[in-house]
């Protein structure tokens, strides 16, 4: 009985170990999984409101719908609402799980004009705001190396610096990746003098259907001291979507699922 007994007491004698932390690599993935793979598909209505620093304002509403495929792969269809000198201009992002290069199309009505965006353009304005084509679609994660810069109470830090240094813009770049949720909550583009340039922050989170969002964000470019904020309604996971919008047919016409 006494050897029982002992038995029974011994595991709250012995104190439990400490979960061991992530990798820097389990925590990019996770933080992308999170970022750019919520559900197996989802849609967002967006009001984009740029600043040029001086007061001045322009605004912009689109909505955006993205697929998760089986392979891993993922589709992105941008559609532009408001106001009418960007009204009906589509944006469509095939990304690739390899180290295939993205394929992306923009189509420009007022010109009558579909073109393809070329890889080293991804890293350019999107539609004349802050944000770049390749924030909308996520940045691959074999392009730059990984390092856990630093652990804090509420985050991981994450430096990560390109593998191809000349085809981007930035020396390297600071990620603060939520430690409860993975969500990334802000990032700091430094350039190859090592001056910060550039954040990007998700100013604020909501769960919704159980995931993490971003529902606003903010992208400040600090030497042209302008900056760009998205506001997200109508968040949806989960919806059904068809991977037959994510073709070159729907940049001229919007599908049904745009409202």
């Amino acid at each position: 009985m006494k050897l029982r007994l002992f038995a029974l007491l011994l595991p709250l004698l012995v104190p439990a170990l400490p979960a061991a932390e992530p990798t820097v690599e389990e925590i990019v993935q996770k933080a992308n999984q999170v970022a750019y793979y919520a559900g197996k598909d989802g849609r967002a209505e967006v009001e984009m409101t740029i600043s040029d620093g001086k007061g001045g304002t322009r605004t912009r509403r689109f909505a955006i719908l993205r697929l998760n495929l089986a392979n891993g792969d993922q589709k992105f269809y941008v559609y532009f609402k408001e106001p009418a000198d960007v009204r009906s201009m589509a944006y469509l992002v095939w990304k690739y799980a390899g180290n295939k290069d993205d394929d992306r199309w923009l189509w420009l009505p007022a010109l009558n004009l579909q073109r393809r965006i070329a890889p080293g353009d991804k890293r350019t304005s999107f539609v004349g705001s802050d944000f770049l084509y390749e924030d909308v679609s996520g940045r691959r994660l074999d392009e730059d190396t990984h390092e856990l810069a630093e652990t804090t109470e509420k985050f991981y830090v994450v430096r990560n610096t390109p593998k191809a240094p000349d085809t981007v813009e930035f020396g390297h770049f600071l990620v603060w990746i939520d430690r409860a949720t993975f969500l990334p909550r802000k990032a700091e583009y430094y350039d190859k003098n090592g001056t910060l340039y550039r954040t990007v922050e998700a100013t604020k989170i909501e769960t919704i259907q159980g995931y993490p969002t971003v529902v606003e964000s903010v992208a400040s470019d600090l030497k042209a001291g302008t900056s760009t904020t998205n506001v997200f309604s109508k968040t949806e996971y989960d919806i059904g979507l068809s991977e037959n919008i994510f073709t070159e047919r729907f940049l001229r016409r919007p599908p049904r699922e745009i409202r």
